[in-house]
């Protein structure tokens, strides 16, 4: 049994992917294909290198906000408020000796081109590289600057991508990870929920309108590609910058694989 996986952005939330790989492997269902946005992006290449358990053990370490401000610092140049200089250690400590054409399993990830407004598939040379043009949030994390293109994160034109999956795996069925597809928890959890008066603060305003915009964002993405079967984790009640929930994310993504089993069994067997 084999499917491709197109996994989406959500920042902290991406968690919730290793819980979806570890049902999977766990189900015997092969991923043929990985395509990844954003935090997705370096879920799909951990998952591709055979790294996921490092991965896992990372966002195990980032159980409390103190832990994940070490990886952040403020950044002087101009582009982005923070420099991500720990980050990008990180990475290049536990990826750096990696291209696309040493991973085991066909994989991309996607930034955007803040040039041409386009989409731009990474799926050759360092995965390094890649892996910082997908996650560079504009305004948070410096852009990737070459070949006159300004790479941003993926999540503004393709927050799920769809397409390169089903590039990368041509016959396979693809199902995609949709982490922003569950805005009426999100709003709820800001004093916004249906039958209740609602509570009108400057932060639910702020975070609902980005949870609203990110969700129909990747609502659009997925309406242009159709997978043949979407996974909306129930994530919404977690913050989009909350990296300290990694164990109650990934059980998610386990649960919600398991939920769907028959249908992706059934998916992956045609």
């Amino acid at each position: 049994m084999k499917i491709a996986l197109a996994l989406g952005g959500g920042a902290g939330l991406g968690w919730a992917h290793i819980g979806v790989l570890r049902a999977l492997e766990e189900a015997e269902i092969e991923v043929g294909a990985l395509a990844g946005t954003s935090i997705g992006g370096i879920v799909a290449i951990a998952h591709a290198a055979g790294r996921l358990d490092t991965l896992e053990e990372l966002a195990h370490s980032a159980s409390s906000v103190r832990a994940v401000l070490r990886y952040l610092g403020p950044n002087w140049r101009p582009g982005s408020v923070l420099s991500g200089k720990a980050i990008a250690k990180l990475i290049e400590e536990h990826l750096g000796d990696l291209s696309f054409d040493t991973l085991s399993i066909p994989t991309a990830v996607v930034a955007a081109d803040l040039i041409s407004g386009d989409p731009v598939v990474l799926d050759s040379g360092p995965v390094c590289d890649a892996i910082h043009a997908t996650i560079a949030l504009p305004g948070i994390f410096q852009p990737v600057v070459r070949d006159g293109q300004v790479l941003s994160d993926g999540g503004a034109v393709m927050p799920v991508p769809v397409r390169p999956a089903r590039d990368l795996g041509p016959g396979l069925p693809v199902i995609a990870i949709n982490l922003q597809g569950d805005y009426g928890a999100r709003r709820a959890a800001v004093g916004l929920a249906d039958g209740e008066a609602p509570r009108v603060t400057t932060l639910s305003i702020v975070r609902s309108a980005t949870g609203l915009m990110l969700s129909n964002l990747a609502r659009l993405s997925i309406d242009r590609d159709p997978p043949d079967f979407e996974l909306a984790l129930p994530v919404g009640h977690i913050d989009v910058s909350n990296f300290t929930r990694a164990e109650e994310l990934i059980g998610i993504g386990r649960r919600a694989v398991s939920d769907s089993l028959e249908d992706i069994e059934a998916l992956a067997n045609i």
